[in-house]
């Protein structure tokens, strides 16, 4: 009679295969999403601004993003049939299949290609955040030098990996895992920032001045970029301590990133993001004048704001208040 394999191995195998569910599960949303973001990017604009300009741009962007995905997550059903089926009687069996994943090109490929995936949509992230803080440079310098080490460390993993390692031994993989999420909370930090900070002049200039579009964008900025974050750090944590947890994140951890880089195309294809003129316009088209006298206090306020911005979002016409006399 056949002793049954030990319990560790069992939760690898486990945990391989509910990652796999989930990868699945992941992929539709990831699917869904894509076809909302290319058919919001192929109607006309609301507003018939710059979206019009950058659409095919954007559909490029996401044709590329779901075929990349599309790739990795075929070769990843793949393997996982292999492991089950093809492979069945292999030495080692399916944990010794799991380990040594990285000895099958197939694999490789998939990670190349979610490698790339990621890289483009961390390229999108960057310059939604360059567009709202209107391209200043000591927002940029940090922000690319971080990118640049997200790619080096992706060549430096595909090099192991390709020569045979194992996956969850490569510390650059740690590595290149701890700057993306890094580079995520910087630009949702960032974009947080200066989002409530054109707010907050806008009503310091307009009393009465209606905020929700500023409010709405700063919540799905955090909710998008929050449900990828806690969905990394958990990944990352487990990575790190070879768990087998790290499993059930692996291969649908990109799905969820492209799932939160969508809603944010989504947004911008309906003309209800934040441009680079709308922050010209708050930062230095918008100027304010005081004026006193002796006998008595003349206030005037001159508000020169552009109507119509390009992408949608904030509509205000020009408001003058001049000669306030008080007695």
């Amino acid at each position: 009679m056949s002793s049954d394999p030990p319990s560790t191995d069992l939760w690898l195998e486990r945990s391989r295969l509910d990652g796999m569910i989930l990868g699945a599960v992941s992929y539709g949303g990831f699917f869904i999403l894509t076809v909302q973001a290319a058919i919001a990017l192929m109607q006309r604009p609301r507003h018939g601004g710059k979206i019009a300009e950058h659409r095919f741009t954007l559909l490029a962007y996401v044709f590329i993003t779901f075929v990349l995905g599309t790739i990795g997550f075929a070769a990843n059903a793949k393997y996982t049939q292999m492991i089950w089926i093809d492979l069945r009687g292999a030495p080692g069996g399916p944990v010794a299949l799991i380990e040594d994943e990285m000895n099958y090109p197939i694999n490789v490929m998939a990670i190349a290609c979610y490698f790339v995936m990621e890289l483009f949509m961390q390229a999108l992230l960057l310059h939604r955040c360059f567009v709202i803080w209107n391209w200043a440079r000591y927002v940029m310098v940090p922000m690319i030098i971080l990118y640049i080490g997200m790619i080096a460390m992706a060549i430096l993993v595909l090099i192991e990996s390709g020569a045979g390692a194992v996956f969850y031994n490569i510390n650059t993989e740690l590595a290149y895992l701890s700057l993306e999420v890094g580079l995520t909370v910087t630009y949702s930090v960032l974009v947080t920032t200066r989002l409530l900070s054109m707010r907050g002049m806008m009503k310091q200039i307009i009393r009465e001045y209606d905020s929700s579009t500023y409010d709405t964008i700063v919540l799905m900025v955090v909710e998008s970029a929050m449900a990828y974050i806690a969905y990394a750090i958990v990944f990352i944590v487990s990575f790190g301590m070879h768990n087998n947890v790290s499993n059930l994140c692996f291969l649908s951890i990109s799905h969820v990133q492209g799932m939160a880089q969508l809603l944010i195309i989504i947004r911008v294809a309906r003309g209800r993001a934040i441009t680079s003129e709308q922050t010209r316009a708050v930062a230095a088209r918008t100027t304010i004048a005081f004026s006193a006298t002796v006998s008595d206090e003349t206030v005037e306020i001159n508000i020169e704001r552009t109507a119509g911005f390009e992408e949608g979002g904030v509509e205000c016409g020009s408001e003058k208040a001049t000669e306030m006399d008080t007695a």
